[in-house]
């Protein structure tokens, strides 16, 4: 993955499964990009209240699709709907690299560890780390912290790997399909891989 700097932008956005699996559907019938873009400007497709918001939207979709390889694009329509979501964290990992370094460090630690659980701590001491390693992060507020401290957390729930239910937040380990599992290596994403199997 291409390392971006740390960025707190994802306090703003959302898992948006839906609007990720129009986009590809969108690719795959051989739309481009700018005619998306077109598309979404002129009859508003992911039926977004304003139009701000229909484009941010947009760009951050378009973002996450960037971020990876055309072929993940049939493979995504090909898969089941726990595959497809998993395609869409994918995405989500490539494009942030705050969120990829969490998943790494936090979230597969756990499942190497065993330790069936993300508390508010481990996403804390994620945070203080980061601040002492990086002047933007430092320049955080708390608020802005927890703020994307809870939006980790609604991001993993959506894809389907920490459930929602419990106050105790539960890590399900997803089940990759062969097909993605080889998909991520033939595209030299073994990180991704590990960090989604809890793997070394």
């Amino acid at each position: 993955m291409e390392r971006k700097e740390y960025s707190a932008g994802m306090v703003k956005l959302s898992f948006w499964f839906s609007e990720f699996r129009k986009v590809i559907q969108l690719l795959n019938s051989g739309k481009t990009l700018p005619e998306i873009k077109e598309m979404n400007l002129e009859e508003n497709i992911f039926s977004a209240p304003t139009e701000a918001r229909s484009i941010q939207i947009f760009n951050t979709i378009s973002t996450r699709v960037k971020a990876l390889d055309p072929s993940f694009y049939r493979l995504f329509e090909e898969s089941d709907v726990l595959n497809q979501k998993l395609i869409t964290l994918v995405a989500i990992m490539e494009s942030d690299t705050l969120f990829f370094d969490f998943m790494y460090e936090v979230y597969r630690e756990k499942l190497i560890i065993g330790v069936d659980e993300i508390t508010d701590s481990d996403i804390s001491i994620f945070f203080k780390d980061k601040q002492l390693q990086n002047e933007r992060v430092a320049k955080w507020t708390d608020y802005t912290l927890k703020r994307l401290g809870n939006c980790y957390k609604t991001l993993l729930m959506e894809a389907g790997v920490l459930e929602r239910a419990t106050k105790v937040r539960k890590i399900r380990k997803p089940i990759l399909d062969k097909t993605l599992e080889d998909k991520l290596k033939e595209n030299h994403m073994g990180l991704t891989l590990h960090t989604l199997m809890g793997v070394r």
